[in-house]
């Protein structure tokens, strides 16, 4: 009847299958074939039951992202409208549910009066990861069908549950013992359904979602949970819709649902988080490289140096499934980073995440040696060893020697010159940057630093070993710091600046953490290490700002043994991990500040606000122009995943685009006029930020 729709009616049974390649999204063209559909369906009288199902197996991925914020959202007929109508049917719907049924896919799912499964079902509500909610019902009539604490906890977490776990909450009435059986079971479930004269839809497992739940549970809950939440709208908005659940008819209920969707649909944070979810998207396109591109084989990778990072990175490649050797100079630091890495492993026993069964199995795929010519077949060999370039390129030289042609020689180097490292072998060609972030098994991200004669073949390939360990690759050109450290360099130089003029650690911490930020920047220097500061700055003296407003407090620091957690002392004072302030970093401050003749003063919060991100952001508009980054989405990634900036806010380029590039200009004027000399040389307005507001443009791009 439809190219997007595949009608067949069998034997009293209408089977309507979705075919929009690739994921069944929900756009306004299916919904009006489906809605055809299903009203051909009703209204047949040799229709008895009616199966839904994914054409290519595959039921539906949800709404169609690229239409939320848009007309087309809402237009006829609208999702919300499509199932209240569904629902309504008086004849057995059933949903034969294949591979995965997610957001909006699941609540067509939940407005059929039953559901089957394939073994390997996929089931989930993560709207919440877009700032949105359940809009179309879920809030609604999942609830009525497994509670509404279970409800909840599925719609706040966005979190996919797996077929036999969603049989036993009471999503799925049954599995199929196949994807192949799927519509074979489907068909036999109508027909029993058929023959015992069952309702359209069953009785409500919950018709109070909030039975035996306490008076104040929703209550209770929002206390207990907002400290987490800090300024995100989203869970605040589920929780309203959740509580119209528990206290409203199914009717009203939707309608409440509906407002607060279009609440969270048209609220800067949402259009934040779409942001983030197509940068994403857009970050594995590189210009120049081919999709077909044909790529190097790797099935064997080796680490070098079994350090924090090493390990780490040793750790993500088992985690896959994928053998690697991992290469120390030292017996006793390979023991140590062994034993460290199965230490890891077993916190996550006792947290329920592994069985010790998988801890052996990933044991095994990791390859302890002292001998570079084990390394001798590998594909790819990552480079983890001291943060220091004669060090670094010793190491590649003797791969240069080990290593079989085509192999893939990465540096994880956080702020070497990529370049420099390759001028060591005799194939450059073969070198790329992999900056994993710390800690590697827990982090995503991986700035991929392309080098002046990185192949694109290698280049395509690491992307593609990336995403297979389950990391977010970025690509980044070679400079200093990269994209990421070279953003930090002018936040940490002016969050250090501004305890000399008379902020605190502690405010200014704060400040960022009420943005929403994991932990402001000296909880940040405290937790790596304030040595680890230095000697990246000491590595890069070339590159790094001479200020010695920025570097007296931190050496003072380093040279009082003050490394932050690591010694009990930095920035703050430690016991365990809770830290309190320390008035001899405050007195240290005021000393510096008379020596270097800064007047000092109370700060404000917004002053500490604008000049940290004015600067940040003003760095990174450079280096987009420099070429260093693609785009100002990706610099939002590395920022978002590398250093916790609230994906709720979009990133530094996209709050600034927020905010306004003129605006932004104006500021950093502001303070290049008002803090003197110090202003006119730090708060510069970098030149396509001039370009772009003088052009009227309303994005950050290179022009």
């Amino acid at each position: 009847m439809n190219d997007l729709i595949h009608y067949r009616l069998e034997q009293g049974l209408a089977l309507v299958g979705l075919d929009l390649a690739p994921v069944n999204a929900l756009d306004q063209s299916l919904r009006a074939a489906l809605s055809d559909a299903c009203e051909r369906a009703a209204a047949d009288p040799r229709v008895k039951a009616i199966i839904l199902h994914g054409e290519r197996g595959l039921f539906s991925a949800g709404a169609d992202i690229k239409e939320f914020g848009t007309e087309a959202s809402s237009a006829e007929p609208d999702l919300p409208s499509m199932l209240m109508r569904l629902a309504a049917i008086h004849k057995p719907i059933i949903a034969a549910l294949g591979k995965v049924a997610l957001g909006g896919g699941l609540e067509l799912a939940l407005a059929c009066g039953y559901r089957i499964g394939e073994p390997n079902l996929r089931v989930g509500l993560s709207e919440i990861n877009l700032g949105l909610l359940p809009g179309a019902g879920g809030t609604q009539r999942l609830p009525r069908l497994i509670g509404a604490e279970s409800a909840l906890n599925l719609i706040l977490s966005g979190s996919l549950v797996d077929a036999e776990n969603a049989r036993l909450l009471g999503v799925l009435d049954r599995i199929a013992p196949s994807a192949e059986r799927l519509l074979d079971e489907a068909r036999e479930y109508a027909y029993e359904l058929i023959a015992c004269r069952a309702p359209a839809r069953p009785v409500e497992a919950w018709p109070e979602p909030g039975e035996g739940l306490p008076d104040d549970f929703l209550a209770r809950y929002r206390a207990e949970h907002e400290p987490s939440w800090k300024s995100r709208l989203a869970p605040r908005l589920v929780l309203s819709a959740l509580e119209a659940a528990c206290l409203l008819p199914l009717d009203e209920g939707l309608l409440r649902e509906l407002a607060l969707f279009k609440q969270a649909e048209s609220s800067r944070q949402s259009k934040a988080l779409r942001h983030v979810y197509f940068a994403e998207r857009e970050a594995a396109r590189i210009p120049g490289i081919c999709g077909d591109l044909p790529l190097r084989k790797i099935t064997r990778v080796a680490v070098i140096g079994a350090g924090t990072k090493g390990g780490g990175i040793a750790m993500s490649f088992a985690d896959a499934g994928v053998p690697v050797a991992l290469l120390e100079n030292d017996g006793k630091a390979l023991d140590r980073g062994l034993t460290q890495i199965r230490g890891n492993y077993e916190i996550s026993v006792r947290r329920g995440r592994l069985r010790p069964e998988e801890v052996e199995a990933r044991m095994d795929l990791i390859f302890g040696t002292l001998d570079y010519a084990d390394l001798s077949g590998a594909d790819l060999v990552i480079e983890a060893v001291f943060e220091k370039m004669e060090v670094k390129q010793q190491v590649f030289r003797t791969l240069d020697k080990v290593c079989k042609p085509g192999t893939i020689l990465a540096t994880s180097t956080s702020s070497l010159d990529v370049d420099a490292i390759a001028a060591a072998v005799g194939r450059p060609q073969d070198v790329v940057g992999l900056n994993f972030f710390s800690p590697v098994n827990a982090m995503r991200l991986v700035e991929v630093v392309r080098g002046k004669v990185t192949t694109s073949d290698v280049l395509a390939t690491t992307l593609d070993i990336a995403k297979r360990i389950g990391k977010l690759p970025v690509i980044s050109g070679a400079g200093f710091g990269f994209i990421g450290n070279r953003m930090l360099e002018p936040y940490a130089r002016e969050a250090h600046r501004l305890v000399l003029e008379g902020a605190t650690p502690a405010q200014v911490d704060r400040v960022f953490t009420d943005l929403g930020l994991n932990m402001g920047v000296f909880s940040m220097l405290d937790l790596i290490g304030i040595d680890v500061n230095v000697l990246k700055r000491d590595a890069n003296r070339t590159d790094v700002s001479h200020d010695a407003s920025y570097c007296r407090l931190g050496e003072e620091l380093h040279a009082m043994g003050r490394y932050g957690q690591k010694s009990g002392r930095g920035f703050y004072l430690y016991e365990g991990r809770n830290r309190t302030d320390d008035a001899e970093v405050i007195a240290l401050a005021e000393r510096l500040a008379g020596e270097l003749g800064i007047p000092r003063c109370p700060m404000d919060d917004q002053e500490i606000l604008e000049r940290c991100l004015f600067i940040l952001i003003n760095e990174g508009i450079q280096l987009l122009d420099e070429g260093i980054a693609l785009r100002a989405g990706d610099i939002d990634l590395v920022w978002i995943n590398g250093y916790g900036f609230p994906a709720h806010l979009g990133g530094p380029m996209h709050y600034a685009e927020q905010l306004g590039l003129g605006n932004l200009l104006v500021g950093l004027q502001r303070y290049r006029q008002t803090l003197g000399e110090y202003g006119e040389t730090w708060f510069k307005p970098a030149p396509l930020l001039e370009r772009l507001v003088a052009a009227g443009r309303k994005r950050i791009e290179r022009f």
